[in-house]
């Protein structure tokens, strides 16, 4: 029979060996706020459907907030702060602006938040909720969100060209953006599939248009039709910074594949998107998920419960801001 002596032992290294492994997990847990502020993700997802309601646009801008936050300095808001006079953050950034949106509607979420539950929901899981019931909203899939970040203190413009994976991006350059991320090239182009929604501004391929090599004024790759309406929206030597398209022109408001379809047709928008086709891997991928479309979706979906989980803050790191704009003094 064992000693109490030993006993005592056996406990204390059971509960060193348990803290331990708590210590290295990210300690993100679907229903975080199951005690603490019950209706959090309630309360996110009425102010995130009122404001779809009003303009459909906004579930894409949601989920490319979300994306930016996380592949800059991890999933910790950092996206929402604003720039102050000593420093430029984040949003502000030429991959950031003019193009995000939607950071009142996150503001509006957490004003609501903090009425309900005073300093208990974080801006980063605010964001979460809010991508999450932007794709389900937007005709994707519901999908169980882990919670349980906290809020970053640091924004920096300048650091935002060396995370995020511009439009210019080839395959190779695309997979070792997202493998830094810990993403396999698969999941690089189920992510890529968020391309399906929302608008995009006419510096970001104008270039594949008017001046793309010494040899070709126009990406060859691109089907000449579609090339020729992309011109009507966006002509030449246009100084707009307004002008917009649709990222996919049929369904531009619907979380469906006719992204794929369209980079299969040769309409993909990015010199990234149909870059997809250069290799027979990512070749192989679109063709797949253009004929599946809710495999596609539940890649997504679980792609984007992964991407959630980068470079988390939990426990005592961070803070909970009261304001998504501004850190706490």
């Amino acid at each position: 029979m064992m000693s109490s002596k030993k006993l005592t032992q056996v406990c204390v290294t059971f509960w060193v060996v348990l803290l331990f492994c708590q210590s290295v997990q990210s300690h993100l847990e679907v229903g975080f706020y199951g005690n603490s502020c019950r209706r959090a993700e309630t309360i996110v997802r009425r102010v995130v459907r009122s404001a779809f309601h009003r303009d459909r646009g906004v579930a894409a801008g949601l989920i490319r907030l979300h994306f930016h936050d996380c592949f800059v300095r991890g999933c910790e808001g950092s996206v929402l702060l604003d720039s102050t006079s000593s420093n430029k953050a984040e949003k502000d950034a030429p991959a950031n602006y003019p193009s995000l949106r939607g950071f009142e509607i996150i503001d509006a979420a957490k004003t609501r938040l903090e009425a309900e539950c005073r300093g208990v929901v974080s801006c980063a899981d605010i964001l979460a909720f809010a991508a999450r019931d932007s794709f389900d909203l937007s005709g994707g899939i519901n999908y169980d969100v882990l919670a349980g970040r906290r809020d970053g203190r640091v924004s920096l413009a300048s650091e935002t060209d060396s995370n995020l994976p511009p439009p210019t991006f080839n395959v190779d350059q695309l997979t070792r953006r997202f493998s830094e991320k810990g993403f396999t090239q698969e999941e690089m182009v189920t992510l890529s599939g968020a391309h399906t929604i929302g608008n995009s501004h006419c510096k970001s391929f104008t270039d594949r248009l008017y001046n793309f090599s010494r040899t070709n004024s126009q990406d060859p790759s691109l089907d000449p039709k579609y090339a020729a309406s992309l011109r009507k929206s966006c002509p030449k030597g246009s100084t707009d910074p307004n002008l917009e398209v649709p990222m996919e022109a049929r369904t531009p408001t619907i979380s469906d594949v006719n992204y794929y379809k369209d980079i299969l047709a040769h309409r993909g928008l990015f010199s990234s998107d149909q870059a997809l086709l250069t290799n027979p891997a990512t070749a192989r991928e679109v063709k797949s998920n253009a004929m599946r479309s809710s495999g596609w979706k539940k890649k997504f979906a679980a792609a984007m419960v992964k991407m959630g989980q980068i470079e988390v803050l939990t426990g005592n790191k961070g803070e909970i801001r009261a304001n998504c704009r501004v850190i706490k003094s």
